[in-house]
């Protein structure tokens, strides 16, 4: 059985890691608001788990309040052995805000705070896409396991099929969508750790 979480349950805590992160900043909910370009109400119904954010607005976010996703949303995770079974995997679920569909990422590789090395797999359901543009430090490489997704790399569009692979530098203003009829299935490695 997988462990799914949705970013809204308390099981990640995550609003009150969001809350902690701009305390120490000593931000205010309208100056994190304004870095982000977002309103108020918003931030505070994600620090109190009222709302889910997407994954464009955790990048926002974790720039903003100078930290990484990975780091907003650890698990206390233990490795007792290099490997990781399919039952241990954690997945996060991104909905979209017209609550048609959703992004899962299911965790290839253990989380710890440092870590180099990430791998996931993106489970795009069809006609959803990622919430605009993000950018950030690192490097990235995929591989499509199934399904037809759409990639958008700065002013350029691929589309990608099951066995296509992909690498840019994290810099580069990106995002993706499921341009097919079924669910996408994308390999996906970050360095350093994203989410």
């Amino acid at each position: 059985m997988k462990n799914t979480t949705e970013l809204k349950s308390s099981g990640t805590r995550l609003g009150m890691r969001l809350r902690h992160a701009r305390l120490v900043q000593e931000m205010t909910l309208k100056q994190l608001a304004q870095k982000v370009g977002c309103s108020e109400s918003l931030l505070s119904k994600l620090e109190n788990e009222a709302a889910s954010p997407s994954l464009a607005m955790l990048h926002r976010l974790a720039k903003a309040l100078d930290t990484s996703i990975a780091d907003l949303m650890a698990e206390d995770w233990v490795a007792d052995a290099p490997i990781l079974k399919p039952e241990q995997r954690q997945r996060k679920r991104f909905l979209q805000r017209n609550k048609k569909g959703g992004i899962e990422l299911e965790n290839l590789t253990w989380h710890h705070k440092g870590g180099l090395l990430q791998g996931n797999i993106h489970i795009i359901e069809p006609g959803v896409e990622s919430d605009g543009l993000i950018e950030h430090h690192g490097e990235e490489m995929g591989y499509v396991l199934e399904g037809e997704v759409e990639l958008r790399l700065g002013d350029d569009v691929w589309r990608l099929t099951q066995g296509d692979s992909f690498y840019f530098p994290s810099q580069v203003p990106h995002g993706y969508r499921n341009v097919g009829s079924v669910v996408a299935k994308v390999l996906w490695v970050n360095t350093p750790v994203t989410f």
